[in-house]
């Protein structure tokens, strides 16, 4: 069964940890990825650009219009991301419990049902 983590950053938040612990935090990250990475449950562990460096596409009168943004009223912005492959919702939990940001904040857990085929 796979499973989407998706992890919501907030750049004040991480701006208020000093240098020292953010850098303790991402090795923390690196060890749960090289673990489950040689478990075969990790899939693919995705980081995002920068809020500002997202776009938003859009399709106009059969035109592609890209522009700058999400523009976010919120604080928070989708950070990364973390697909699973597990041999249940109970295992995935597991999973998401022991990534690092469960304890920053939250993960929020998503049973991916369908997939596309090649």
């Amino acid at each position: 069964m796979k499973f989407l983590l998706i992890i919501y950053g907030n750049k004040e938040f991480w701006d208020s940890f000093p240098a020292d612990e953010r850098e303790a935090m991402i090795a923390e990250f690196d060890a749960f990825n090289a673990k489950h990475m040689k478990s075969g449950e990790l899939l693919g562990a995705y980081g995002l650009a920068d809020v500002t460096e997202a776009k938003t596409v859009r399709v106009r009168d059969g035109m592609p219009v890209v522009t700058d943004g999400p523009y976010l009223e919120a604080k928070e912005y989708l950070a990364s991301t973390y697909l699973l492959d597990v041999a249940d919702e109970a295992r995935a939990l597991e999973i998401a419990a022991e990534l690092p940001a469960a304890a920053l904040g939250q993960v929020e857990f998503w049973p991916i049902l369908h997939e596309a085929s090649p």
